[in-house]
């Protein structure tokens, strides 16, 4: 017994003395392992949207019609006339899905560009500090990018004019903002919410489980949170 309470102890002593902190690890080693587990959760979450479905069968991410429009057409729907209105979400939802592939190369480039003292500022940040550093950095570029594939695929559906019509009058009496009154513009920011609710989520995964970081130093700095 006495030799099971002493093998108890020294692998005690053993697992504290590797335990690691933020503050063990190299600048190098927290930059790196933090880009590494950044460029993975980006390219995770453009897979999972950037496919059929992947906005529209997800409830996180569906993109639906705005405030009030949105509230009309769930009467529609009651009313027995919800093709139109079905037809124009599965239209904005197959836009987001089409677009979504062209921020990855994006992304990536925004973690690339990390300096050591944003990756200082991450690590010993709020939980989803990552995802908030990519919005800053990369959010305008992306939107540049989205906008004119949703434009060319919400073109090639007659329901666009309708909607941006029948917004552009929702908007100008307050029914609506007017980020919403017109489908691509619209569409593009819903996507791009979209988009950073996914990466959070997978920030999410690797902090709450770091032994599901993609490398080995990921593993070893989200360890050491």
């Amino acid at each position: 017994m006495l030799r099971l309470i002493s093998l108890a102890a020294g692998l005690a002593l053993s697992s504290s003395a590797f335990a690691l902190s933020l503050a063990d690890l190299s600048q190098s080693d927290a930059s790196g392992g933090l880009k590494d587990a950044l460029t993975q959760g980006a390219k995770v979450a453009v897979q999972q949207l950037g496919k059929p479905g992947g906005f529209s069968n997800n409830p996180d991410v569906r993109i639906e019609l705005p405030g009030n429009l949105g509230k009309a057409a769930k009467t529609m729907k009651m009313m027995g006339m919800g093709a139109q209105v079905d037809q124009l979400e599965a239209s904005m939802n197959k836009a987001a899905e089409a677009a979504v592939p062209q921020a990855q190369a994006l992304l990536v480039d925004s973690v690339k560009k990390m300096t050591v003292q944003d990756a200082k500022s991450i690590l010993s940040g709020p939980q989803d500090s990552a995802t908030q550093y990519l919005n800053k950095t990369s959010r305008e570029q992306i939107r540049a990018k989205f906008l004119p594939i949703v434009k060319q695929a919400t073109d090639q559906v007659g329901l666009a004019k309708q909607y941006n019509s029948f917004a552009g009058q929702a908007a100008s009496f307050g029914v609506i903002d007017a980020k919403s009154a017109n489908i691509e513009n619209y569409v593009t920011e819903q996507a791009l919410d979209g988009l950073f609710t996914m990466i959070a989520e997978q920030e999410a995964s690797i902090r709450e489980n770091p032994a599901g970081a993609a490398t080995s130093l990921a593993k070893k700095v989200f360890g050491a949170l």
